[in-house]
């Protein structure tokens, strides 16, 4: 697949490192020229420097030929006018990095692809989202939901006293046999490599185990883990940027109590402003007193969503210290994702990863209406619409070649989310999730086609 990128930052950057590792035919454009050439001798890329929004820069860059091109500079209307310019010159489908999520809400109202632009992205509003759904799954560090929550992920740590731990998926399919879940992955404690899980597969304390289940499957996953379902309702949030507000007025509009604490004194009062039913302090979120004086401790959850990953990290450790049932830090670097569990940290988030996760579904092969990387480990859900033309419509499970390194975690079919076993049959216009290892991808793919 031929595609450009327009803006070498932190998500430019990050999305032309994950797709090169895929040998896909990448052009990076930026202005900056120390960004390209660290880009240049890291990736084995093609960097062009220029002006994106240049017509003869798209043209020098082959724009009638290429597949797709991802506008992802700190620019919106840079973003915007490429992507117009892109459709004009020939590109087959493009999709622009914006940071107004009133684009995004009222996209069908404006009708952005008659302009040109197919998809439209905002990083801060995917973690603002991510956090959310998040809160909502208090028991769980990473959640992801298809077709409106029909089937949902579920991550978690296995603790000693889990009645999964040292029992075989077999064992626990017999313990509970009216479960409806299906566990798609698994790492091992203290490892980093990711295992799709099979019948003899045993359960071990530590590992994070990713499951697969249904809306009535989510609740007895509750019971049978030992924690409870709990309810949270207050929430601090520190840092006031385009993430922290978003999430502060989305809990808001979602009855939550909130309290946000922003160290710009001018930001602060524009939060107090837009959202009356936030309590916004203005004060330093790293001072522990202040933290402690703002009740920090009565807690429900905490969020630290500063610029600085280091004061989210700390921060939430304070906050775990204090008793916090739930802590989410956003983190850059991506290094750090090694060690969240360890460190008593239960969700890191990253912007890049979470906008990386999006648009890779636009490379994929096969009608793919969703995707996901699973946080820190080498596998990606996948949900494939089943049309006429592939290879799985009309066939039971047990009778399609899914390789060793993938596995079918769940259907939707018609707005239901179904759990199926071997003798199920698949049927056009189904929703396929297919959890894999990058090694079996193009197998996978091929399946959908």
């Amino acid at each position: 697949m031929k595609i450009i990128i327009a803006g070498a930052g932190e998500v430019g950057f990050h999305l032309a490192k994950l797709l090169s590792f895929e040998s896909q035919d990448i052009t990076l454009i930026d202005t900056d020229r120390e960004s390209l050439a660290y880009a240049d001798t890291h990736l084995d890329i093609r960097v062009v420097r220029g002006d994106a929004t240049s017509i003869r820069v798209l043209e020098e860059s082959n724009i009638q030929s290429i597949d797709l091109v991802i506008a992802v500079t700190s620019s919106e209307t840079t973003n915007i006018t490429v992507c117009v310019l892109a459709k004009q010159l020939g590109a087959k489908k493009t999709i622009a990095r914006i940071s107004n999520t009133e684009f995004i809400e009222r996209k069908d109202e404006v009708g952005f692809t008659k302009f040109g632009i197919d998809e439209l992205i905002s990083p801060e509003s995917l973690a603002a989202n991510e956090i959310e759904l998040l809160l909502n799954q208090s028991a769980f560090n990473d959640s992801y939901e298809f077709e409106g929550g029909a089937l949902t992920m579920i991550g978690l740590s296995l603790s000693r006293t889990n009645a999964f731990v040292d029992r075989t998926i077999k064992e626990v399919g017999a313990m509970f046999p009216n479960l409806e879940y299906a566990p798609i992955a698994m790492q091992r404690f203290g490892t980093q490599y990711t295992l799709i899980p099979r019948g003899d597969t045993k359960f071990k304390e530590g590992d994070q185990v990713y499951f697969i289940t249904t809306k009535e499957g989510l609740n007895e996953i509750y019971t049978i883990i030992g924690k409870e379902r709990k309810e949270i309702k207050n929430v601090m949030i520190l840092g006031g940027g385009n993430i922290g507000y978003k999430t502060a007025r989305d809990l808001c509009h979602n009855k939550f109590k909130v309290k946000l604490i922003e160290n710009n004194k001018d930001r602060a009062f524009e939060v107090a402003d837009d959202i009356p039913s936030c309590l916004v302090i203005n004060g330093d979120g790293r001072n522990v007193d202040l933290l402690t004086e703002e009740d920090l401790q009565e807690m429900d959850a905490f969020v630290s969503v500063t610029g600085n990953s280091e004061t989210n990290i700390m921060s939430c450790l304070v906050a775990k210290s204090k008793g916090v049932g739930k802590a989410i830090a956003l983190v850059e670097n991506m290094d750090y994702f090694q060690l969240s569990h360890s460190i008593g940290i239960d969700t890191l988030i990253n912007k890049k990863l979470l906008a990386a996760n999006n648009i890779f579904r636009y490379i994929r092969k096969g009608e793919v209406v969703a995707m996901t990387k699973l946080n820190n480990m080498n596998a990606e859900l996948l949900e494939f619409v089943v049309t006429s033309t592939s290879k799985v419509s009309g066939k039971k499970i047990k009778d399609i070649e899914v390789p060793r390194s993938a596995i079918i975690g769940g259907i939707v079919r018609q707005g239901e989310g179904l759990i199926p076993l071997g003798d199920f049959k698949i049927e056009i216009n189904d929703r396929v999730v297919v959890c894999c290892l990058p090694q079996s991808i193009n197998k996978v793919e091929k399946l959908f086609i």
